[in-house]
């Protein structure tokens, strides 16, 4: 199941390493472009509902195999991008495509996991899951440098291999799961995948059309409005697509609601680093995944030592201490960066991996396990939904305070240099705007890299507030000690007629 979803986390950040040679080559516009990157993330997180409980009624493994076959062919189709007009269609199309493919397929990878395992087991069965998953996403980006000086398709291209051996060993395991045949609900699918769809897309915008276009809140209220529809459509359906109903288990709304915080920092946190290390300590575009691989040496270690320790006592104590140590960890870090010396920095970004590796794992697993045996699939899809809306939003916003600060410093830059404010003001904003197009220490200004510093010190001081506000909901939302083992037991859903007997993969 690992080598399963390996493809979904390297496909998050190997893509924007390429996106340059892409646009060079294909003749793509800025927005197709744009698109090229976040077609993949949107779908990703409009379908994980979809995927979650396909697995639950029509079996994990049926539908990890599906995902991988479907991911592995939508790969391979990018990578054939033609050149010419249809170059920019073609590419987003099948980013897409592999986005629906990532959204089936990590459930019921989870899934599998999750069944395979005891109660008992699973907070160190899914360290691993997730320590290792998850380091590969700092994989990308040096993958991505050393693959794209080849050629940018073979960016795509790598997941081919990964799918063939993830095929190899699925049939190899013979994963055996349990799952019950229901009618899919399409009317909650399109509720969802509409409300998530467009709330993502506004917060996509945000930075390209800016919060001051009324299309942005327009998009933001309408997949509310279409979300909170999705929920109460689902309190009447006989068969819903999602058991609402489980958000009154109060740690299972406590973990999501935390979750939901703290990927309002993680996910963001792999984009302004990336920035931070190529712009502001002028790094290459593959030394810049050095700078993340240190966040993952302190996330994998710590991952590991959160699982047992959520096997032994329970998820609450390693929760609220990974907030806490996250939190410290950025909070530290701010106040280094500006010093524009990796080497004064390493051990905060260990620390503040280490805060995330401890609490993200016991968090994650102690949300699934609420649900009942037949609804592993289902409590996934729901808590991925929660991570990817919420670090769409944290992608928003920080980036919206990342370029308002680093405008406001350049701004003051070109005026000590003697630049009339007029002019100071729109060079700045053009200067902000396009801050991802240099990078190399000889090529950016020191005043340039130093304001870029300060923005990015602004974004980590936020990113521990929003860390100490985790802490805090976990500390007094979640009960201490461990998960009796019959809330594991399967949980009926309601039905207008006599469900089938629970069948087996």
């Amino acid at each position: 199941m690992i080598f399963a979803v390996a493809m979904t986390f390297i496909d998050q950040t190997i893509v924007s390493i390429a996106a340059p040679n892409i646009q060079q080559e294909l003749s793509l516009s800025t927005t197709g472009l744009q698109w090229a990157v976040n077609a993949y993330l949107l779908t990703l997180a409009a379908f994980f509902a979809y995927g979650g409980r396909l697995a639950d009624t029509v079996g994990h493994r049926t539908v990890v195999v599906a995902g991988v076959i479907i991911f592995a062919t939508s790969s391979l189709l990018c990578g054939l991008t033609p050149k010419g007009g249809a170059a920019e269609a073609w590419i987003v199309a099948f980013r897409a495509v592999q986005g629906v493919g990532g959204a089936i397929m990590f459930p019921a990878a989870l899934g599998i996991v999750v069944q395979t395992f005891a109660l008992r087991e699973r907070g160190r069965a899914l360290a691993l899951f997730f320590g290792i998953a998850g380091g590969l996403t700092a994989i990308g980006p040096i993958l991505g440098g050393y693959l794209t000086q080849w050629t940018w398709r073979a960016i795509f291209w790598v997941n081919v291999p990964v799918a063939v051996v993830a095929l190899v060993l699925i049939a190899i395991a013979k994963p055996v799961t349990e799952h019950r045949p229901a009618p899919m609900d399409y009317r909650g699918l399109a509720l969802i995948a509409g409300g998530v769809g467009l709330s993502v897309f506004g917060f996509q915008q945000a930075q390209i059309w800016h919060w001051s276009n009324p299309g942005i809140g327009l998009c933001i209220a309408g997949g509310l409005l279409l979300l909170v529809a999705f929920y109460l459509v689902e309190l009447r359906t006989p068969s819903p697509l999602m058991q609402v109903r489980i958000f009154r288990n109060r740690a299972f709304g406590v973990e999501n609601l935390v979750l939901g915080i703290s990927m309002l920092v993680f996910v963001p946190l792999f984009f302004f680093a990336s920035e931070y290390a190529q712009i502001g300590l002028g790094k290459s575009a593959s030394e810049a995944g050095i700078y993340l691989l240190y966040f993952f040496i302190g996330f994998v270690i710590a991952s590991q030592i959160g699982g047992r320790m959520l096997d032994r006592g329970g998820a609450k104590r390693p929760v609220v201490l990974g907030c806490v140590l996250a939190a410290v960890g950025f909070l530290l870090l701010a106040g280094q960066v500006t010093d524009l010396d990796f080497g004064s920095q390493q051990w905060y970004v260990i620390l503040a991996g280490a805060g995330m590796g401890l609490m993200l794992t016991p968090a994650t697993t102690d949300a699934v396990n609420r649900a009942g045996r037949l609804s592993y699939g289902e409590a996934t899809g729901i808590t991925q939904t929660v991570r990817n809306f919420a670090a769409s939003l944290g992608l928003a916003v920080l980036g919206t305070i990342s370029v308002s600060v680093f405008q406001s410093h350049l701004r003051g830059s070109l005026i000590a240099q003697g630049v009339p404010a007029s002019q100071a003001s729109a060079r700045a904003q053009s200067l902000a705007q396009s801050r991802s197009a240099s990078s190399g220490a000889g090529s950016i200004p020191h005043y340039v890299r130093l304001d870029f510093a300060y923005s990015t010190r602004t974004v980590f001081y936020v990113m521990a507030g929003i860390m100490a506000v985790a802490a805090v909901v976990a500390k007094f939302g979640l009960r201490p000690g461990v998960q009796p083992e019959d809330e594991a037991s399967p949980s009926p859903r309601p039905t207008s007629r006599t469900p089938p007997p629970p069948v087996h993969d």
